[in-house]
Order: structure tokens, then sequence, then C-alpha cells
């Protein structure tokens, strides 16, 4: 029986190599064997790491329709997310900033992802974005926008999601071209404009820009 995983399509064959070196590396936890794996059939992100996480999802598929045999679980690491504390809040200087967008050019877009702005980013979205702060998963990028020494807005962007209906139609994209050019795409998941920012076409502009 094939299986279809993530868009490969896993035969006999591959089952049959995957018992085998379960077979070969006995005292090897899953995370091992999802290395090894990886390294067998050269599954690698852009950047070069191992698909680790994508592997061992396909060994736990096959391991719960029992084609094959997973070694017991060791550990259960914590869920850092599962109890996060938010974001501590920041003061600022909120005095309307009002007026047209030239009055307040030009616009510094910073990118602040592991830089000590983060933590302000990190604030911001969790006191004024109605959906609070998330900690972005996969490939991640984070913005602050400065206009004369303050802070106005924040962008953050992600992996962008693998089926998205109405992007895939509108592009015009088939189930082979969304496969191969996803890795493209970023996925804007939050766009703030601080509540006392009243400036005209802002938004539209820092989109264009970034």
């Amino acid at each position: 029986m094939a299986y279809r995983y993530r868009g490969h399509e896993i035969r006999a064959e591959e089952i049959v190599f995957i018992r085998q070196l379960i077979a070969q590396h006995p005292g090897l936890s899953r995370r091992r064997l999802s290395q090894k794996l990886c390294e067998a059939w050269q599954w690698k992100q852009a950047n070069g790491a191992l698909r680790d996480m994508m592997c061992r999802g396909l060994l736990l598929l096959l391991h719960r329709a029992g084609e094959i045999e997973l070694p017991p679980v060791r550990y259960i690491p914590p869920n850092p997310l599962a109890k996060r504390e938010p974001p501590a809040p920041l003061r600022i200087d909120s005095t309307p900033i009002r007026g047209s967008l030239s009055q307040w050019q030009p616009l510094d877009i910073r990118p602040v992802r592991r830089t000590p702005e983060e933590a302000l980013f990190n604030s911001l979205m969790e006191q004024h974005h109605y959906l609070g702060y998330e900690q972005p998963v996969g490939e991640q990028l984070k913005h602050v926008v400065w206009a004369q020494g303050r802070p106005i807005a924040c962008l953050a962007w992600s992996s962008a999601p693998r089926h998205l209906g109405s992007r895939d139609r509108f592009i015009g994209w088939s189930a082979e071209a969304r496969r191969r050019n996803l890795h493209f795409l970023a996925y804007n998941t939050r766009f703030l404009i601080l509540p006392w920012v009243e400036v005209p076409h802002l938004a539209s502009h820092l989109l264009a820009r970034v």
C-alpha cells in the first residue's frame, strides 16, 4: 500500500527501507531515527537544515498505520507556547500622530528579529493588536516602522500556508506548481498601525514598501 504525505508518495520499498533502518539501529530514539532518514533521503530545507519535524510526522503516520514499529517515546519536552507569559508591556509616547504621509517621511522600516527591539515589537502586538501576540511558526520576520524617532507600526511575516484555495486559484497554480514555489511566498500574519497614528494612506504605503 502506498501513502501520500506532504506531496511525497511513500511506496512499499520506502517503507521496507524504514523498517530496515529501525532494525539496524535498535538503540536510537525516534528523533535520531528521523534525522537518519532525512540524511538518507536528503530531505532538507532551502537553508540546508534537515526536515526533521516533517520526517517525524511521516514516521508517526506509518507507526499508527501499523506499517512500522517505532521505539517508545523517551522524552516529552515541555511546550513553551502552552504556558507562555505574555510580553511585558512597555511604555512609549502615545501622543497622537496626525497629518499627511509626507510630513512623517522618511519612514524607517527595521527588521527586529533577534535584536533588542524585538521586545518592543512583541509588547506592541500584545497590547494593541486585536489578536494579541503569538510566536510565529517556521521561517519568520518582524518589522517595526519608525517615524521621526517614534514607532508607528509593526508587521510580522512567516512561512506561507501549504494550502490556501483562494490564493492558489488567483495565482493560477497547479498542485505541482504550488509545491515547487511555495517557499517563495511570505505570509503576513500581523499588521498593526498603532491606535494613536492617523495618517492617510500609511497602511498601503507600508505594504508597498515592505
